[in-house]
């Protein structure tokens, strides 16, 4: 809440200071999100990949996707983890400060899409809070809670699986990157806001 104290007087990155210049104009362009991380605790967990792909005029936009493997092997070797995902992964391989960075540079301005969105969203900050940044200062919708609405659901969680059976599409369980579930939580998103009449 009282983020913008932290940053004052503070000075950010180049890559920041563009980021922040973006939001003069309004977003045209949604990212579908997903991430892979350690957990949801924000003082111990990582990031260990992250995958996205644009959604412009109700199209998904293949070619306009990012995918990245985060290299945390201090924080899986301090923790006695298999770094074997990595090396076995053919996404494009980063550093957390890297990665961060060209995540950002890729998000722009667009709003953000995804399933548990906040946790993402909270996992980001996190990250960018060790690089001098300030918070992500994109508008979010969650799919979860999309489909509650549309449902009448109020708090019912909902998984991804549920919302593919739904929907029938393949369950997030036969996807194998973070960046197949971005492009099934694009088509979900789609879907939803076609039902919910969003513009």
């Amino acid at each position: 809440m009282l983020d913008w104290i932290k940053n004052i007087n503070k000075e950010h990155p180049e890559f920041w200071k563009s980021y922040l210049s973006k939001f003069e104009k309004k977003p045209q362009r949604y990212v579908a999100l997903s991430i892979d991380s350690t957990g949801s605790n924000l003082d111990k967990d990582v990031i260990l990949s992250l995958g996205a792909v644009a959604i412009e005029q109700d199209s998904i936009r293949i070619g306009d996707s990012f995918e990245v493997v985060f290299l945390q092997y201090i924080y899986l070797h301090d923790n006695g983890l298999s770094n074997e995902f990595i090396i076995k992964s053919t996404q494009p391989k980063l550093g957390e400060r890297e990665a961060i960075q060209a995540f950002i540079e890729y998000l722009g301005n667009s709003i953000l899409v995804g399933h548990k969105i906040n946790l993402g969203v909270d996992l980001i900050n996190t990250a960018l809070e060790k690089l001098d940044c300030g918070r992500l200062k994109n508008e979010a919708l969650d799919i979860e809670i999309m489909f509650q609405k549309l449902n009448d659901l109020s708090d019912k969680p909902v998984s991804i699986d549920q919302l593919c059976a739904h929907f029938k599409l393949p369950e997030s369980t036969e996807i194998a990157s973070t960046p197949e579930e971005a492009y099934i939580i694009a088509l979900l998103f789609l879907k939803l806001k076609l039902r919910l009449g969003l513009k």
